[in-house]
């Protein structure tokens, strides 16, 4: 297993690494819709929409409150003069049931406001958290031949990356800033590099998934999967990954590309992560009843539909993993009570030989990717750095084994609602969450 795993993570390597830049296409040549989902986002969706509007002249803007407790309504509202600002607002009890939810208020309210004779091909709506900052070129890149170009690509998922990497956290000890700062290099390092080679591999599949931040959509695409409701966005908390699985059974194909990016804030709190993490990982679970649909579909290759069905079965995997891997330590830890003396002679027999080559096979799909990520993205980087940033990613992905029993927890108990991850900016006073 481990000798195919280091197979599979080269041959998704190698492509990444090789990769050049697609010639770009016109933004002018389609309409643009940035839609924001906001929950108590005071603290930063003023500078989201200016920094928007500024950068994307062109574009529209729609921020969708999810009935906020804090002054985001109002901060929106100063934006009233600009014909390209809207504000799509939502009300308890029927607000903040999800993030899908409110993305489908803000897409029928869209259409109405489009009108019957809208050219939906040419619209394209774009998913961008409350903290977002998209490329200044990501509308030329994303209107390229070979992503909305092409007619028949109906989503495109552009790479992520962190803007507070190398950024300490201000006003905490020394120890947990520099913590902070190691969770937010590794929140990058993941996205950009394996989260990246991984989707282009998928571009082989045909089974390119979206991300919550990012996520640009035809217009036309989401009508073909809406139904009567008028709901593109199905309710599970990975809503993104869902969107896709709803797109390419529907014979839609999605892209990915690394010329363009958006930018989105890194977690430094540990708590924090592991809640999204959490998150992420319900969502995934709760995404195994589309396993027949995406078994039967005649528009995903065989490869395509293993690759997804793998995809969903990764935290579950990593449920059983962690059951099963303890047990030969666990024998072998009891061995050397009842007999020390043979345990030690059969290590030092050449057992060790063993225990060194599934070290190693064990760390290397990980590891590399520290030297992947200063070849990549940070060339500045010396290659012992790059070196303890891949150990480091060996570390951070074992979180993934303890958000995943937490995700099945809150499954099992049926605690399936949606929380907003809280901001870098924000602290808790009681359960308000207020801003610096």
């Amino acid at each position: 297993m481990s000798v195919a795993f280091v197979t599979y993570v080269l041959l998704i390597v190698v492509p990444y690494l090789r990769r050049t830049p697609a010639p770009t296409g016109r933004a002018a040549a389609f309409e643009w819709h940035f839609m924001v989902p906001c929950r108590d986002e005071a603290a930063v969706i003023g500078d989201t929409i200016r920094y928007l509007r500024t950068t994307f002249a062109i574009a529209h803007v729609w921020v969708i409150d999810d009935d906020s407790d804090d002054a985001t309504v109002g901060v929106v509202r100063s934006f009233r003069a600009d014909k390209h600002v809207h504000l799509v607002r939502r009300y308890r009890p029927l607000a903040r049931t999800g993030k899908g939810d409110a993305l489908n208020d803000a897409y029928r309210t869209l259409k109405q406001w489009m009108g019957r004779h809208a050219d939906l091909d040419r619209a394209v709506i774009v998913v961008v958290d409350a903290d977002g900052r998209p490329a200044p070129n990501c509308l030329d890149v994303c209107a390229a031949d070979h992503l909305f170009g092409d007619p028949g690509v109906g989503a495109v998922q552009v790479d992520v990356r962190m803007v507070n990497t190398g950024v300490r956290q201000a006003g905490v000890t020394s120890w947990r800033s520099r913590f902070g700062a190691f969770l937010v290099r590794m929140q990058d390092l993941e996205f950009r590099t394996a989260i990246a080679a991984i989707q282009l591999s998928r571009g082989v599949t045909g089974t390119i998934s979206m991300g919550g931040n990012g996520q640009f959509t035809r217009l036309s695409a989401l009508d073909t999967i809406a139904g009567h409701a008028g709901q593109p966005w199905r309710g599970s908390l990975l809503e993104d990954f869902e969107l896709g699985v709803h797109l390419l059974t529907a014979g839609w194909r999605t892209g990915f590309t690394l010329d363009t990016h958006v930018h989105q804030e890194g977690l430094y709190s540990l708590r924090r992560f592991l809640a999204q993490r959490t998150r992420w990982g319900q969502g995934t679970m709760q995404c195994m009843r589309y396993i027949k649909r995406i078994w039967d579909s005649p528009h995903l290759s065989t490869l395509g539909a293993a690759e997804m069905l793998y995809y969903l079965a990764q935290p579950w995997m990593q449920l059983l993993g962690t059951l099963i891997y303890p047990i030969p330590m666990l024998l072998l830890a009891h061995r050397f009570v009842v007999d020390p003396g043979e345990v030690w002679g059969w290590f030092t027999g050449g057992a060790w030989v063993l225990f060194t080559v599934y070290g190693l096979f064990g760390l290397l799909p990980f590891v590399l990717w520290g030297p992947v990520y200063r070849a990549r993205c940070e060339p500045g980087t010396g290659f012992v750095r790059a070196l303890a940033y891949g150990f480091g990613y060996a570390l951070y992905i074992y979180t993934f084994y303890i958000t995943s029993w937490r995700a099945v927890t809150r499954l099992v108990r049926g605690r399936n609602g949606w929380t907003k991850t809280r901001r870098n900016t924000e602290r808790v006073v009681g359960k308000v969450a207020l801003d610096h």
